[in-house]
């Protein structure tokens, strides 16, 4: 005779059903955020102040960039350069996304397609325009050599898609696997994942796929610089939000920062939001100082970019300073620990997303 199920034992349907109800709030915020960030950032391009010149300083010249100017409004900032040698230079310093040589039978647009692809192709279709109702050809001169791997240098933006994951998905590790290691074994632990990570990232970029293909070690070490900041943010993080870390981890090294990175479109063609962003957002910082090392010789604002990244990686440490002191008074027991099951749960989610 079979021994008699006990009802009791069975959790309640409605228990359940609630349980999973509680789970599916982080997936489905994560939808929001996604669907949010990433059609608002790229569902509909316009350039707002893109940055072309006219060569020349004959009437002709001048007249032709102020009818561009009215015709296009706030979408093009239209100048006029004296010559292809100052012209060139504001394309190598990146303050320039194309320079227009007029000429009656063979026109020219002189480019930069390191800075940014996608802005090329809006600088390109607006002079198309002038040259199509000359009845001439379009002449497309590119000063930056991309690299074998990557010729549309969209491969960067891979790479930081790749150094983030890697990066956000072991703070939830850390955090969870490591809690009951003190706050300086998690920062040694995180500052190790990160060198892996960087390692693991230019290998791949450069000797495997050949997107980068100099300058490998200035590269690296941004992105360990990279890498580092978001480590350390999330291990702070962690002792204040735990199971809403990897969601918190997520707005601001994915949803925030992989749209406004510009490698998908730079802020000339994205809405204003997004655009300031850009100004100041870690993955911008690696991203345009990498195009920096490897399109514009090292110059092109590449300081600046590396003090966007120190920036973010002194916040990473401000957090751990203030998740130690948080633990070191106590508070760490004062709330419930994770049980294995929800740091595995935790562990498992990172990685998933």
């Amino acid at each position: 005779m079979s021994t008699p199920q006990n009802p009791a034992a069975a959790p309640a349907p409605g228990h359940s059903l609630k349980h999973l109800a509680v789970h599916l709030i982080t997936p489905l915020l994560m939808c929001l955020g996604m669907a949010l960030a990433y059609q608002g950032a790229f569902h509909q391009p316009e350039p707002h102040h893109l940055k072309v010149a006219v060569v020349g300083t004959t009437p002709q010249a001048h007249g032709l960039a102020q009818a561009i100017r009215e015709k296009a409004g706030d979408a093009l900032d239209v100048r006029t350069v004296d010559d292809r040698a100052t012209a060139e230079r504001q394309l190598r310093d990146r303050d320039l996304v194309g320079a227009f040589v007029p000429d009656a039978k063979s026109p020219e647009l002189i480019v930069a397609k390191g800075n940014s692809d996608t802005s090329v192709v809006a600088a390109t279709a607006v002079f198309t325009n002038v040259t199509d109702k000359q009845g001439v050809p379009l002449h497309l001169t590119d000063l930056t050599t991309p690299a074998e791997g990557d010729p549309t240098g969209q491969g960067l933006f891979f790479l930081l898609v790749a150094l983030s994951i890697g990066s956000y998905a072991s703070v939830a590790v850390i955090g969870a696997a490591g809690a009951a290691l003190s706050m300086r074994v998690r920062v040694l632990a995180g500052a190790a994942v990160s060198l892996v990570v960087s390692l693991i990232g230019i290998v791949t970029a450069g000797p495997v796929f050949h997107v980068v293909d100099h300058d490998l070690a200035a590269v690296w070490a941004l992105g360990w610089l990279y890498s580092a900041g978001i480590v350390l943010t999330g291990i702070g993080l962690h002792s204040f939000l735990r199971k809403w870390t990897t969601l918190t981890m997520m707005v601001l090294f994915v949803m925030l920062n992989f749209t406004s990175s510009g490698g998908v479109y730079r802020p000339e063609l994205q809405n204003g939001f997004f655009g300031a962003l850009h100004g100041f957002w870690t993955g911008a910082g690696y991203l345009e100082g990498a195009r920096s090392i490897l399109y514009f010789d090292g110059g092109a604002g590449l300081g600046g970019h590396v003090v966007t990244l120190l920036l973010w990686l002194f916040l990473g440490g401000a957090a751990v300073a203030a998740a130690a002191l948080y633990e070191g008074r106590g508070r760490r027991g004062l709330r419930p620990a994770e049980t294995p099951a929800e740091a595995e749960e935790e562990m498992e989610e990172a990685v998933a997303v």
